[in-house]
């Protein structure tokens, strides 16, 4: 009996065990029940940061069961591939996605035009714009007009005219490569932009002209046209508006219920930071030039270990970065050899040669260095500007040296010694040692010294040095 009350429960501890467990069925009833519209947040230009960002700010809201996405979009445009990806996680979302161009005066240019059509709504503020979706590669904005022919002379007939017809024929000239890969990046955009425009059910003839021609549209335009679903002032406005929309989501139709949803927004972890940190192009080519400076004075002088380590760090970083941003490895290939140019004027002078070689090949690599031309993935002109500069003192500092060393007199060991400064190792009054050098000799002299004193070397006579007291204030 004894043993039955010790294991016994008594009823205030079962009532207390009941109430737990009810209220911690109620508080996950209530956070299943919870409502909520996940908010993204993209203000710059589209990169491998922002495509991490987005795939992961979307994988967060599906396992939140979230309502809807809406990806608040300000950007310029970006690069290719990660606008490809960042569809992609869209266009799969479980979770519908709305594409929201905001607040007023942002735009969705290049980039940001193929995403607001993969989106399940597309969506923008007023005074707001998209367009300008042509590829950009070096060289600018491709030119697809058709090109001009000249006119055969109408007077032109017979046998006069068809010599001339054929002539014509012959020297025709075959299509450019250059061209050639301009048309079919081209039409690859077109046709990727069209599929998305007819799954969505969206204005497809205007997508391509945004391709084709770079054409624009405002935010009134764009709707009037059937390019996006709706115009709203704010969020707030946007939710309102798209409630009881219906969406195919991955082939099913699911209505959107906007109403009484909580605002979630999802911030950039430090991952993302970091990504987004050294894939810039200034900073992944400022971590570039400290890897190779790093590396090389490490190869030049073993041992330091600090130098080594630090520039392998920022190379392996840079070569990250480079290996995500579109690179012209002839800019790269450019930017080496002048920094080996610079670099081999310090162990084989050459007057010069090398090291203004050097200074230019380096900035042509850096101006070339990203295969793009006026578009946001570049490096800075006055970042570039600053590094060559440094780099040109550098050599003009070593250039200096090198002269000074050039015209300065041949000087032997022992004329090197004669008046050199050396501190006494032991007392002593007519014959000792001294430190001089790095290496200890042996003295005479005509004055007694003591331990730590310092004398100046007179005269050598074979491996004895006579040596006298240093007056004080001389050097």
């Amino acid at each position: 009996m004894r043993n039955s009350e010790k294991i016994g429960i008594s009823p205030f501890n079962f009532l207390c065990v009941v109430i737990l467990f009810l209220a911690g069925l109620l508080f996950a009833s209530a956070e299943q029940e919870k409502r909520v519209a996940v908010i993204l947040e993209v203000n710059d230009a589209i990169g491998p940061a922002t495509s991490d960002y987005i795939q992961r700010g979307l994988g967060k809201a599906a396992d939140k069961g979230a309502v809807v996405v809406i990806l608040r979009l300000d950007t310029p445009g970006g690069l290719d591939t990660a606008m490809r990806d960042i569809n992609r996680a869209i266009i799969a979302s479980p979770v519908p996605v709305i594409v929201y161009v905001s607040p007023s005066g942002s735009r969705a240019a290049s980039a940001g035009t193929y995403m607001l059509y993969a989106s399940h709504i597309a969506a923008m503020s007023p005074a707001t714009s998209l367009g300008a979706a042509t590829p950009v590669q070096i060289g600018g904005v491709p030119d697809m007009k058709p090109p001009i022919l000249p006119k055969q002379d109408k007077e032109d007939d017979g046998e006069e005219g068809q010599d001339k017809a054929e002539g014509s024929a012959e020297k025709e000239p075959a299509p450019a490569v250059g061209d050639t890969m301009t048309k079919k990046i081209v039409n690859d955009a077109v046709a990727y932009i069209r599929s998305m425009a007819e799954m969505r059910g969206r204005n497809a003839d205007w997508a391509e002209r945004a391709v084709r021609e770079a054409a624009s549209l405002s935010s009134d335009e764009a709707l009037q046209q059937n390019v996006i679903d709706v115009v709203a002032t704010d969020t707030n406005d946007l939710l309102a508006k798209v409630d009881g929309w219906m969406v195919n989501i991955n082939g099913r139709d699911v209505t959107i219920e906007t109403s009484g949803l909580e605002i979630e927004t999802i911030e950039p972890d430090w991952r993302n930071e970091l990504l987004s940190v050294i894939t810039n192009p200034n900073i992944a080519y400022i971590l570039m030039l400290l890897g190779v400076y790093g590396l090389f004075f490490e190869m030049a002088n073993p041992g330091y270990v600090l130098p080594g380590v630090i520039g392998g760090i920022c190379m392996l970083l840079a070569l990250y970065a480079l290996q995500v941003l579109p690179v012209n490895y002839a800019g790269l290939a450019l930017m080496i050899l002048g920094i080996i140019f610079m670099v081999g004027e310090l162990f084989a002078p050459s007057f010069g040669a090398l090291g203004i070689g050097g200074i230019i090949a380096f900035v042509m690599g850096s101006v070339i260095l990203f295969d793009t031309e006026g578009s946001e993935i570049q490096v800075a002109i006055p970042i570039i500007v600053a590094v060559s500069t440094v780099s040109s003192i550098f050599f003009l500092i070593v250039l200096r040296m090198v002269f000074a060393a050039h015209n300065k007199p041949v000087v032997s060991g022992v004329d090197e010694m004669l008046g050199s400064i050396g501190q006494v190792l032991e007392d002593f009054e007519k014959s000792g040692r001294i430190h001089i050098h790095g290496e200890t000799w042996q003295v005479q002299s005509q004055s007694p010294f003591r331990s730590g004193d310092q004398v100046r070397v007179v005269a050598i006579d074979g491996l004895i040095l006579s040596v006298e007291p240093v007056k004080e204030g001389a050097t």
